[in-house]
Parts: C-alpha cells; sequence; structure tokens
C-alpha cells in the first residue's frame, strides 16, 4: 500500500517513479569561458534596425526580435545599441527629438520605447546592452527635416557647418555638457549595461574642408580628453556596474607601431589620443575599428592587435568588419572573421573579446558567416569581469534537479547580487557549458546528465563557487 501511495503522489506530481535527484558532490568543473562576443546593431540611415523608416511598432518589435534570437543562437552575449545617431534619440528622451530613423520624421513618436523594448528582450536572452551615443555629431545630413527642439534650433550657437553635416562644437563647454547629461539620462532611466561612443568626435577630414573652430589639434584633444575623463568618472559616480566603452579608428597614429600606413591620422584629425584613454583607465573597455586583413602588413590585423593590447591594463575587443565579406573593399571569406576571432583569442595578456560590425551580417549570414561561426563560438561564454571596480564574489545559488522523462530539470534560488546564472553539465565524461540565463527564480531543461553545475555571476561579471551536484 505505501508503494502504490508513492506511485500515485509521484504520478500526480508529473514524475514518473524512477526519477531520479541530484545531491552535493566534490567534483569542480572547469571555470567558465569569459569572452565578449558582441555586435553593433546601427540605426543612422537605417544600417541595422529599424530596416527602413516608418515601419510599424509590431515590426520594429519583430525585426529587433529577430536579430536578437540570432545573437543568442550564435551564443552571443552583447549588442552596442545605437540610442543617439545625431543629438536625436531612440528611446523617450526628455531632452532630444525622436529619431527620424524610426518613423521617418524627427520628433515623431513610434508608439512605444525601443531601448526599454531592446533591453527588456535582450536580458531576457542573457544579453548585455550596450547603449551607443555620439556625442558631438548634430546632423548627417544638412537638408534633413529637424524637429523645433532639435539641438540645431534650440542652441544653434554651439553647432558648425562641416560641408553637408552639422557639428555641436566640442569647444563649446554647453555641448559637452549637453553630451554628458543626455548620457546620464539615459543611465538613470534605464537599465542597461554599458555606455559605448563611436569614433566620431570631430568630423572624418573631406577634401580641404577643415573644422572651423580656429582651434588646434592640442586644443582639441584637451576638449575630447576632458570629456571622455568626466564621462568615465560620472557614469561610475552613478551605477558603477555600467561599463564605458570605446571604439575609436583602428590605428593610432600612421607609422604606429612601425610599417603601419594610415589614410588619416585619428591624434591629429579627430582629436582621438585614444591610447591617452586606455592608459589612463578612461574606459572599461576599448574597441579599436580593426577593419583591415591580416594581411598585408602595412594594416595588419594582428599586429595593431598586437600593439592595442600593449598600451594598457584594460580589455581592448577589437572591431571586426563582418560587413566587408565578400564586399568591393577586400572581398574577404568569411573564414578571414574566424580567424581574427582565433587571433583575438591568442594575442596579448588580455579578457577575451571583440564586436561585429555589424548585425545585420550575422543576420543575413553572409558569405555563410554565421555557420561558421558555430564553431567557433561552440559554448556560451560570460562577459570577463571588471576586477578594476569591484572583485567580490556573490553567494552560491540554491540549486536542486532532477531527472525527468529522460531530461535534467535544473531549479536555482540566486542571491539578490545575481544578474546571471551559468549552468554547466557533465554528460558523457565531459562538462560543457550549456546556457548563461538571467539570474531569477526559474527552472532549466537540458538533456540527461551526470552532474550540473550552476555558478552565480553579478552584474560586475564577478563570479561565485559553483554549486555542484551529482546523480544519485
Amino acid at each position: 500500500m505505501v508503494r502504490l501511495i508513492t506511485l500515485l503522489t509521484a504520478l500526480a506530481l508529473g514524475v514518473t517513479a524512477s526519477a531520479q535527484s541530484y545531491s552535493p558532490v566534490n567534483e569542480r568543473p572547469p571555470a567558465i569561458a569569459r569572452e565578449f562576443r558582441g555586435a553593433w546593431i546601427a540605426s543612422i540611415y537605417n544600417i541595422d534596425w529599424p530596416s527602413s523608416p516608418g515601419l510599424s511598432a509590431a515590426s520594429q518589435q519583430a525585426e529587433l526580435r529577430g536579430i536578437l534570437d540570432k545573437v543568442s543562437a550564435l551564443k552571443m552575449n552583447a549588442v552596442i545599441f545605437q540610442v543617439r545617431p545625431q543629438c536625436d534619440a531612440v528611446y523617450a528622451s526628455p531632452i532630444e527629438p525622436w529619431s527620424s530613423s524610426l518613423t521617418g520624421t524627427m520628433g515623431r513618436s513610434p508608439g512605444y520605447d525601443p531601448l526599454a523594448y531592446c533591453i527588456q528582450q535582450a536580458h531576457a536572452r542573457g544579453i548585455e546592452v550596450h547603449a551607443w551615443f555620439n556625442p558631438f555629431r548634430a546632423l548627417s545630413n544638412n537638408s534633413q527635416q529637424v524637429a523645433g527642439n532639435h539641438i540645431s534650433r534650440t542652441l544653434p550657437q554651439i553647432t558648425k557647418k562641416f560641408g553637408t553635416m552639422t557639428w555641436c562644437d566640442p569647444a563649446s563647454e554647453q555641448t559637452r555638457t549637453r553630451a554628458l547629461n543626455v548620457i546620464l539620462d539615459v543611465v538613470k532611466r534605464y537599465d542597461i549595461d554599458g555606455v559605448h561612443l563611436d569614433d566620431y568626435f570631430y568630423p572624418y577630414p573631406s577634401g580641404n574642408l577643415r573644422f572651423p573652430d580656429g582651434k588646434s589639434p592640442a586644443e582639441r584633444r584637451g576638449y575630447v580628453d576632458g570629456f571622455v575623463s568626466n564621462l568615465y568618472s560620472a557614469v561610475k559616480r552613478q551605477k558603477s556596474w555600467v561599463r564605458v566603452g570605446i571604439s575609436p579608428f583602428g590605428i593610432w597614429r600612421p607609422g604606429v607601431p612601425g610599417g603601419i600606413e594610415a589614410g588619416i591620422d585619428s591624434y591629429e584629425q579627430l582629436a582621438g589620443d585614444s591610447r591617452k584613454w586606455l592608459k589612463n583607465g578612461w574606459v572599461d573597455y576599448l574597441a579599436p575599428q580593426l577593419y583591415w586583413p591580416n594581411s598585408p602588413q602595412k594594416q595588419s590585423f594582428s599586429t595593431l592587435l598586437n600593439w592595442w593590447r600593449q598600451q594598457g591594463s584594460r580589455p581592448v575587443w577589437p572591431g571586426i568588419a563582418t560587413a566587408r565579406i565578400g564586399g568591393p573593399e577586400d572581398r574577404r571569406p568569411a573564414s578571414e572573421i574566424t580567424n581574427q576571432i582565433n587571433l583575438s583569442r591568442q594575442i596579448g595578456q588580455n579578457w577575451n573579446g571583440h564586436i561585429h560590425w555589424s548585425a545585420k551580417s550575422l543576420v543575413r549570414n553572409q558569405g555563410g558567416i554565421a555557420t561558421k561561426l558555430a564553431g567557433t563560438y561552440t559554448q556560451p561564454a560570460a562577459i570577463p569581469p571588471m576586477p578594476w571596480i569591484s572583485n567580490s564574489a556573490p553567494g552560491s545559488p540554491g540549486v536542486s534537479a532532477t531527472v525527468e522523462a529522460g531530461n535534467t530539470l535544473v531549479r536555482c534560488t540566486p542571491d539578490n547580487r545575481t544578474a546571471k546564472l551559468a549552468l554547466q553539465a557533465k554528460i558523457g565524461g565531459t562538462w560543457r557549458t550549456m546556457k548563461i540565463y538571467p539570474g531569477s527564480s526559474q527552472t532549466v531543461t537540458i538533456p540527461r546528465a551526470d552532474a550540473v553545475a550552476v555558478t552565480a555571476l553579478d552584474r560586475f561579471g564577478n563570479a561565485s563557487a559553483p554549486k555542484v551536484l551529482g546523480i544519485r
């Protein structure tokens, strides 16, 4: 009778009488892999998203989910989402108008908040969102319609024309204060994981045009250096776990290191002393745009990356030009990209990571790159930590697991410092990372395993000791 009651109870709970559970063991799995695997999502000119201006909110959201689904399927873990292309906003801003990339009309609401939606959808997939700002570009094309509250209307005295563009003058304290306030507003109101700036501090040279500010290159660098330093400090004061990253032109100066050539001098012409930012710790990561193949030597990916990773102690995660696969620049094959990823894992004493330019190339499987990446991103990886900010690990999660219907069901109870959980499983004698997912109480189903291990990760990337259970 007791056996019958036990069987009926098990059936009532949806568990077979032969279900097995797990108990603590002393075995320790290998450390979870660490690598920043990102992709830029550009909204300006509708490069990546939305595919065209004026799509319905539902269509825009479906496209964004499609990008995030691809990022998740490839076992990537971050997106760099452009939220301020030209002193406008891809989010509900109290300071600047809605971006025309959304509706086709600057200032017109798309009917929802794209940044909030991106964060909600990305975090549900275990993906970080780094909000990407252009600090000083006001208009990419002066002929476009502007909203009444755009900076070119409200503060025209701090803007300057440069060819077909309008630029906020970095020499103006109002320009720098405005950009900083815009960024800090987003840091305060949104649950972003990072703040990201691109390489446009001053406009790229165009023919004989010169930026009409009467300032020397050294003075310009001073304004930009001050802005970068102040931004880093301000973000850390507000939310210390939010990473600050910058993506400068990939060559600091022509001839550095020896034999390297470049058509522009970013240090002189763009006021980008990016080596200083890295050396001084004004960034949590630097992502130089190393958009060239590994050969010829004059712009060699590996030579440049090796140099960059010797310039400071913070991570250098190169931007790689996935969009150039099969393109007119060099008609590179997809293997060039996977080779660069492998090189980035071997060069220098540095936390691994890289960023794809851009998401569209992955979604369309350009040149078969998404297919090839399946052999490069073989297991999920956690974002590298920030020990210069925090090295205090969260507590190990509470974990229970059972075997039911041939699967392993893992249940976790994390502490309040846990942002993500990393689940490893020992199957056929080999440990594998199965999933990195939001740090909430939920049940995860994986194939039947001999043992499971769960590690808690906090917002800084710190890892707990794993909680390991073996089948009994």
